[in-house]
């Protein structure tokens, strides 16, 4: 008997049961649904909520690799091991060993993240008597990338929780939530845990553990893991270059450094018409439009060079595209299409005022420079305001047009 056929005799032993929404989420993961519709005229599309979340999660697997790769490569260059002048098609990066210590970092955050949440799921399911929801499969894949490679599991787990729980289920479950859940869970780690997920030594495998032999009074080099954010909200030059800012040899949260793979997955996403292109362009240009504003303020040399906003002001405004979490929000946390707009107009609005909102909080908060995950967020609960002034906007153009034909 195989393992198909053993799922659906399960499948049917429990049916009605408290326990039938797992076993029917698994099969379903596994196999196709084998339910069809009957009567009355459907809509035929091949795409499900299974495969549209199975589509971005194939957008993020690049990201996934490159950041176990880039992990070991920060790490063995903080040791003084590689050299920086090899770069991205340098020899030194595409090694063994720098996967294997990313593979040994970053696999365990995207198990914890994985197993906890959809334990919860399981689990708020059998208790509502409800279909396992596959919204979370994307979820669990975007939380272990935009998080610090040496993030506590334990952490992880709490963060897990408190965003599946608080973030989606008391909203009802997947569709029904307003607040983007990856970016809910990190919201958490940062205000309960700040001094995991902010700072110059938790971007780099071994800072942390570095700093602590230090402290305990080894003679250690330590090793910093200043990101460029961090060091130009400080008015310092960490002398990456602008390809290594592309390419993502920077450090970092693990998936959110290579603008590069980033650009293709977003491609991706808008040519499988899952990702929405106009929130993706609007937010760029709400961020280039921020930026040019801060560069003006400096080039008419309304603020002091001495200032703690010059070092951001002072970023070209197209580089503000490269660094931070920027591309990574911009491409997989602000079209989510549960939390943010779901008209037309109101998506050019939405994504202009992430963009604009991420670079204002990134320069004028120097103390937390990555303004986009709280962008977001802001940006989520007002999604609906705005589609809902969009609508009345349009209500009322009609009303007029036929008050014009009347008369």
């Amino acid at each position: 008997m195989g393992l198909k056929s053993t799922l659906h005799n399960l499948k049917e032993k429990y049916k009605g049961t408290k326990m039938a929404p797992a076993f029917n989420a698994i099969h379903t993961f596994l196999y196709l649904p084998n339910e069809t519709t009957h009567g009355g005229t459907h809509i035929k599309a091949a795409d499900d909520l299974k495969r549209t979340m199975n589509t971005v999660i194939m957008a993020l697997i690049p990201c996934l690799l490159f950041g176990m790769f880039n992990a070991g490569y920060q790490h063995y260059l903080a040791l003084g091991e590689i050299n920086p002048a090899d770069g991205f098609l340098g020899s030194s990066f595409w090694t063994l060993d720098n996967f294997i210590i990313g593979l040994w970092k970053v696999l365990p955050l995207v198990i914890v993240s994985y197993g906890v949440g959809l334990a919860i799921e399981f689990l708020f399911a059998v208790i509502k008597k409800h279909e396992v929801e596959e919204g979370y499969l994307v979820t669990g894949m975007l939380v272990p990338l935009i998080v610090p490679v040496d993030t506590p599991l334990w952490m992880l787990a709490v963060a897990v929780a408190f965003g599946v729980v608080i973030g989606k289920e008391v909203f009802g479950g997947t569709g029904m939530n307003i607040l983007n859940p990856a970016l809910t869970i990190r919201a958490f780690l940062f205000f309960a845990y700040p001094t995991w997920m902010s700072g110059d030594k938790v971007w780099v495998h071994g800072a942390v553990e570095r700093a602590n032999e230090i402290a305990a009074g080894a003679n250690v080099d330590a090793i910093s893991g200043e990101t460029i954010l961090g060091g130009l909200a400080q008015n310092k030059d960490l002398g990456y270059t602008v390809w290594d800012m592309f390419y993502g040899l920077i450090p970092g949260s693990v998936g959110e450094t290579s603008t590069l793979l980033i650009l293709l997955g977003g491609l991706f996403l808008i040519f499988t018409k899952i990702g929405s292109w106009r929130i993706m362009l609007s937010s760029v240009l709400g961020a280039i439009a921020m930026g040019l504003i801060f560069n003006m303020v400096v080039d008419q040399q309304w603020i002091s060079e001495t200032s703690k906003f010059y070092g951001l002001m002072n970023t070209p405004y197209w580089q503000h595209l490269l660094i931070g979490g920027f591309a990574f929000g911009t491409v997989f946390m602000a079209t989510d299409p549960v939390t943010a707009s779901q008209t037309t107009k109101g998506k050019w609005i939405y994504g202009f005022l992430v963009g604009f909102i991420s670079i204002m909080i990134r320069v004028f908060n120097p103390a937390y420079p990555e303004g986009v995950m709280l962008a977001i967020l802001l940006m989520n609960v007002f999604a609906p305001t705005i589609d809902h002034y969009v609508v009345r906007g349009n209500v009322k153009k009609r009303l007029k047009r036929l008050k014009v034909k009347t008369t």
